[in-house]
């Protein structure tokens, strides 16, 4: 790995980094420029995020990319009501001289696509956040340690709800952002026709495991003025109802707000965002830039935003707005 003589010329090599990134995820992914932006982001903040769309939309075929390109090794598991958690983790197996041996399970990779996560019973999804939370797993008493850099990115399907079972809040809290994967657009979709079937250019790794490890040191050295840490405290209060910094929207449309993580994240999210934009300190277009997807997830809305169709993104816009002091 190259040596930087200061965190300046680190933050610079972080910059080109990215631009060198997005250059190769361009060679086969169409489009979904903020969807990229926000995963790379996740896995420089040493966090896990969760992933929202309609089946189709290359999902895996985004993910496998990003870990090329970032030359991690990735591996997608296709959650099932049937599925175990020794099916994730591992377990241990009498091999041919009689003795336990310990069989790794699919987690044992820097990348995990958790592919409807929410269709696996509870039991198995404790398993599989349990390990993103310690960083290892323990079977027979024995602890396995995960590798290191270790990312989740688990998928939700919001069209079909029969036969899963929804992540209760304390457990979507652990997942750093929640990022919405849209239909492309007219253009983006021809282009994406028209080179379908042939042979695509390939990826080329354009960092280590060991750069990445740097990296993740080197967003939490960022430094952040008080006002940009105020903003994103009063904005995470003013998401919850009936206390002293909430609004009226805040009171008519929403049952439960966002807990102190989301504050963390908040600040986290923003200096990474600045020095992917090429900066070395963030600002609060930096927090306003990572609010949506940090926040979406930890609100819960009432019966009357539900009933006056009152999405959360609206009610975060609204709150930032007033945050700001231009609502």
């Amino acid at each position: 790995m190259e040596k930087f003589e200061n965190e300046v010329e680190a933050a610079n090599a972080l910059h080109e980094k990215f631009e060198s990134l997005k250059k190769e995820i361009r060679k086969v992914i169409v489009g979904q420029d903020d969807v990229i932006r926000l995963v790379i982001s996740s896995f420089f903040c040493h966090s896990h995020s969760l992933l929202v769309g309609v089946p189709g939309l290359a999902k895996t075929l985004l993910i496998n990319t990003v870990a090329s390109a970032m030359n991690l090794k990735f591996n997608r598991i296709q959650f099932t009501p049937d599925l175990m958690p020794s099916d994730i983790i591992g377990a241990e197996t009498l091999d041919k001289d009689r003795n336990f041996k310990f069989i790794k399970g699919p987690i044992f990779n820097n990348i995990i696509l958790a592919d409807e996560i929410n269709r696996t019973p509870p039991k198995t999804q404790a398993a599989l956040l349990e390990s993103m939370q310690e960083k290892n797993v323990t079977v027979a008493g024995e602890t396995y340690a995960l590798p290191d850099p270790f990312f989740v990115l688990a998928t939700q399907n919001p069209i079909e709800q029969e036969g899963t079972y929804p992540l209760p809040e304390a457990q979507l809290d652990r997942f750093m952002f929640n990022i919405t994967l849209d239909y492309p657009s007219y253009e983006d979709e021809l282009n994406i026709v028209k080179t379908s079937g042939q042979e695509l250019e390939g990826v080329e790794a354009v960092m280590t495991s060991e750069e990445i490890l740097y990296f993740q040191k080197l967003v939490n050295k960022v430094p952040v003025t008080n006002n940009v840490i105020e903003f994103a405290v009063k904005l995470v209060h003013s998401t919850r109802p009936n206390t002293e910094k909430a609004y009226n929207i805040t009171n008519e449309y929403l049952e439960w707000g966002a807990g102190p993580r989301a504050s963390q994240f908040l600040i986290k999210g923003a200096k990474c965002n600045a020095l992917l934009s090429g900066k070395y300190s963030p600002d609060i277009e930096d927090v306003k830039a990572v609010a949506i997807p940090v926040l979406r997830h930890r609100l819960v809305k009432n019966f009357k935003a539900d009933a006056e169709g009152m999405s959360i993104e609206k009610i975060i816009e609204e709150l930032i707005w007033k945050v700001e002091g231009k609502g």
